[in-house]
């Protein structure tokens, strides 16, 4: 790697957090995802609202009858679903052996979900590939997020395009919600955010049946910048960005997302 990225944008140096955060372990993303409680945390997510962005993408990428798509962070298959319905053979990919068994229940003919590490390339190649709601930049090493874009180009046809649906960091990090607190299906969550080291971090604290459970999510304030400096490297052909799920220009001080 040859230095190029920085290790954390300027805009978010200039923030201060000063919170001390609980000791952190490896892979905070592979005991968290295939927790259930994952999945009850964010029930409420407005999945009609990502059905129209998948809508709006693929009309965007004008892509072909039964073209071959991969859905790559995939979690239980919802949106790689909706994907093969609009006429799509998808592949779905997850790091979590529990989110692909329950995906697993609605595979078909032209709807497969597998166990992936997304920074290892594909044998297939896919006309589309999406890394939707911010499921990029979990890794520690910058080097990882690096390979998981060239891994992203690799397993891409020779005219096909990959997305990647990010959180617009310079919002986030304006508006951030220091604490929070969320009752879900009975379990109140404990939720405090802060920056730590190029991360923009989320303590998740509860009890249920008896037990105390802490989780931290973790993910890598990049911005549009730091995006750029990666796909350079990669090789990678940035075609467009958007500011939102209804593909409006993007602004980095007040769009929502950065796709």
């Amino acid at each position: 790697m040859s230095g190029a990225i920085k290790p954390i944008p300027k805009a978010i140096e200039l923030a201060k957090q000063t919170q001390n955060s609980k000791p952190e372990t490896n892979n905070w993303y592979a005991s968290w995802f295939d927790t259930p409680y994952y999945h009850i945390l964010y029930k409420e997510r407005n999945y009609r609202e990502a059905q129209i962005f998948m809508d709006n993408l693929t009309h965007y990428l004008n892509l072909p009858e039964k073209a071959k798509v991969l859905d790559l962070a995939c979690g239980k298959g919802r949106h790689s679903i909706y994907l093969n319905q609009l006429g799509y053979d998808v592949t779905g990919a997850d790091l979590s052996e529990n989110s692909i068994a329950e995906a697993n229940k609605n595979a078909n003919e032209t709807l497969r979900f597998v166990v992936h590490d997304k920074r290892e390339p594909f044998q297939d190649k896919f006309d589309a590939i999406f890394n939707l709601f911010t499921s990029f930049g979990y890794f520690e090493k910058e080097e990882d997020n690096l390979k998981t874009l060239i891994a992203i180009k690799e397993s891409l046809s020779e005219y096909g395009f990959a997305v990647i649906d990010f959180m617009n960091s310079q919002n986030v990090i304006e508006n951030l919600i220091p604490e929070e607190i969320k009752e879900v299906d009975g379990i109140t969550f404990h939720i405090k955010r802060y920056l730590l080291d190029g991360f923009v971090a989320k303590e998740i604290d509860f009890e249920t049946e008896g037990k105390k459970f802490h989780f931290t999510e973790k993910v890598r304030a990049y911005v549009l910048e730091d995006f750029q400096s990666m796909m350079n490297e990669s090789g990678i052909y940035l075609l467009d960005t958007f500011g939102d799920y209804k593909l409006k220009k993007f602004h980095k001080n007040t769009s929502e997302r950065l796709i």
